[in-house]
């Protein structure tokens, strides 16, 4: 008797692999587009003069007008390019509807928000442009569930979207597994969780009015002297509740992050994203083979 020794060998280890969704050059025009116009929307209170009237307030629902039509060009360039299919689209809703239920878990309490771990998680194993899109669906799902729907609802979500892009562009996506990525990913997520803080803490520092010259801003000044002020603000307002944000982060990465990304790498294996679908004729009925008695 011989035995089929094609059953016995191992399965090479790239057909085993999770592959992260691809960005192709559609994908990364239309995201190099709506993170420029991000930065400028940050950005742009530092240039202006005071007496201009502009505030987020303002501006806020231009910013998101614009950012719904450039998130979906964000998903159709990602079909153009690699082909997406339903599948997708389904763990796109589902990855974004789990950190939309974790976001009250903490509700911002002390900088406790569960949501971070999931969203760099999910952006390192699904890649950069699916995690932009999953960080901004994910805040903006979350923004209606827990009623912080305000001027700062555009800003969160362009800043959490490059919170997992950012995790997509990690290293060693097929090599790096076990403990050095999970420190890794620690790394990534504290000082995300961090620089999260400083960013958005740019949405209404320049008009935050009745504070100390020291750490308010002064319309005409340097920029230099601006951005001493908002380091200062940083370190007297928020670093209380972004540096909680950096540890509850790490802790649970740490802590789950194993499983997780088992998850999420069992699942995306399973949907095959990156295998091209064809269809092949259905036979006829004089290919089928008839049983004689």
């Amino acid at each position: 008797m011989t035995s089929d020794r094609r059953d016995a060998e191992p399965v090479p280890s790239a057909r085993r692999q999770a592959r992260a969704v691809r960005l192709g050059p559609r994908s990364i025009a239309a995201l190099a587009l709506i993170s420029a116009i991000g930065v400028m929307a940050f950005g742009w209170p530092l240039l202006a003069d005071s007496t201009s009237g502009l505030a987020h307030s303002k501006d806020a629902p231009w910013l998101f007008a614009a950012l719904l039509p450039m998130l979906l060009a964000v998903v159709v360039a990602t079909i153009a390019d690699t082909g997406l299919d339903a599948k997708a689209i389904a763990m796109l809703g589902v990855l974004a509807a789990a950190g939309a239920a974790m976001r009250p878990l903490g509700a911002g309490t002390a900088g406790i928000e569960p949501m971070f771990f999931l969203m760099v998680l999910a952006g390192r194993v699904l890649g950069p442009g699916f995690g932009f899109v999953l960080g901004s669906v994910a805040m903006f799902a979350s923004a209606l569930l827990t009623g912080g729907v305000g001027p700062w609802m555009p800003f969160q979500m362009l800043t959490m979207g490059w919170v997992s892009m950012g995790a997509g562009f990690l290293p060693g996506p097929d090599r790096l597994r076990g403990r050095r990525e999970l420190v890794m990913l620690s790394v990534y997520g504290a000082v995300a969780a961090v620089v999260y803080g400083l960013i958005m803490n740019l949405q209404g520092w320049p008009y935050i009015a009745g504070m100390t010259s020291g750490v308010s801003f002064v319309p005409g000044d340097p920029l230099n002297e601006n951005l001493t002020r908002y380091i200062a603000y940083c370190l007297a307002t928020s670093l209380g509740w972004d540096l909680p944000r950096a540890i509850v982060t790490v802790i649970l990465t740490c802590t789950l992050g194993g499983t997780v990304l088992k998850a999420l790498r069992r699942a995306t294996r399973r949907a095959a994203f990156d295998t091209p679908v064809s269809f092949a004729p259905a036979p006829t009925s004089g290919h089928r083979t008839r049983q004689t008695s």
